[in-house]
């Protein structure tokens, strides 16, 4: 039986894009930056090939000319930054315009809306660090009861709310009513629930985030391997990501570590498809929060692991390795940025020492995986499979 293990790094991006001035990313490369740290060590990726790809090897300094993976340098065919749009482009949708942004927070017609059917205040409601947001209105929220919403560079609504103000289920409940919403023109990727905790001036969000995301609006690679009787399992907050279109069994995770607990127990069982996990702590708990110590550990701890999951691969087992965009905690900027990002493969049908140079959509891993099952298909883009498989 064959399986693909398919595991996005949330955030990992390897330096800026052509375009990335026009999103604010000129000088963003979050790998590099986190290779300055102390806490960086990446030997089982190098041995993969990390320090080979496009990129990357020019500033790496170390010897790249054998490696036992392969790899690849991905742009992104898609206009944004964003998880949804990332994530939806390795499935094989390129979005081909972009999420819509507030930059000026949410207009009264939304929230008036919003208000009225929530029955609470809104608070906030400007670009925000999350963190930032729950320090600066968490105690007026917990003294009155109304939500404190906010949103980013990206396209996403953010509610937060103090688990005690605001059981969880019922934040779920008041998300749920946001994303019925955010359509047509406010139709934002990504409406997420954000609960804290803690009293004024220690307060801390929880890991019970959830998001609602936009239904992807045509079959995408989930679906096809689906239709064709594969299983389709999910880590973290893929489900999420894809509204569960294209899903037969998910997982949430509270953070990397369980995701990748999760994932070894998926990899000890017997089943034909993909299993596709994300590992969001890089983007959530030290991109946005300009920690380059805590990023670059997070990584180490990855790549400390990593063994334990390429011991687990089968005869005709694939595990690809990559990302969805870039986070650079190292820049004035807590937002994503619009960075390539690494494709790194491994397994027994893997040819080694395999580079693709730089490919020009994330969708070719869509294309790729549904190639390697011999499903024929529609979606966006192309098949790298004769070039890596022994």
């Amino acid at each position: 039986m064959k399986r693909v293990f398919l595991i996005v790094l949330d955030s990992v991006g390897i330096g800026e894009m052509p375009d990335a001035k026009n999103y604010g990313d000129t000088g963003s490369n979050t790998l590099r930056a986190c290779a300055g740290s102390r806490n960086y060590s990446l030997p089982n990726l190098e041995r993969l090939g990390l320090g080979a790809i496009d990129g990357v090897r020019e500033w790496y300094g170390k010897d790249t000319s054998a490696f036992e993976g392969a790899v690849g340098r991905l742009e992104e065919a898609s206009r944004g930054k964003d998880t949804t749009t990332g994530h939806w482009e390795i499935a094989g949708l390129v979005s081909e315009a972009p999420m819509p942004v507030f930059p000026e927070g949410f207009p009264d017609e939304l929230l008036d809306k919003f208000k009225k059917r929530t029955g609470r205040g809104v608070l906030c409601n400007k670009p925000y660090s999350g963190t930032d947001a729950i320090r600066d209105f968490g105690e007026e929220h917990m003294r009155t009861g109304a939500l404190i919403v906010y949103t980013s560079a990206d396209s996403v609504f953010q509610v937060a709310a103090h688990e005690e103000i605001v059981p969880v289920e019922e934040l779920y409940r008041i998300c749920e009513t946001a994303r019925e919403l955010c359509t047509g023109k406010y139709a934002v990727g990504r409406v997420i629930a954000r609960p804290f905790e803690g009293k004024p001036g220690a307060f801390v969000r929880t890991s019970r985030r959830h998001d609602f995301s936009l239904v992807p609006p045509q079959d995408i690679m989930l679906d096809v391997l689906l239709n064709n009787e594969k299983s389709v399992l999910a880590v973290g907050k893929i489900n999420d990501i894809f509204a569960g279109k294209g899903i037969g069994e998910f997982v949430r995770t509270g953070g990397n570590g369980e995701g990748i607990d999760r994932t070894v127990e998926y990899m000890k069982r017997d089943f034909e498809g993909l299993c596709f996990t994300n590992l969001v702590d890089y983007d959530m708990l030290y991109g946005h929060r300009n920690d380059v110590d805590g990023y670059a550990a997070a990584l180490t701890y990855f790549d400390e692991r990593l063994p334990e999951l390429l011991g687990l691969l089968k005869e005709e087992d694939i595990l690809m390795i990559t990302a969805d965009h870039g986070c650079d905690p190292s820049t004035s900027s807590t937002d994503h940025s619009r960075e390539y990002v690494p494709l790194i493969m491994a397994g027994p049908p893997i040819k080694a020492g395999t580079n693709l140079g730089t490919r020009k959509s994330f969708a070719d891993i869509g294309r790729t995986v549904l190639d390697y099952f011999g499903l024929k298909n529609g979606i966006a883009g192309e098949s790298f499979l004769g070039e890596i498989l022994r």
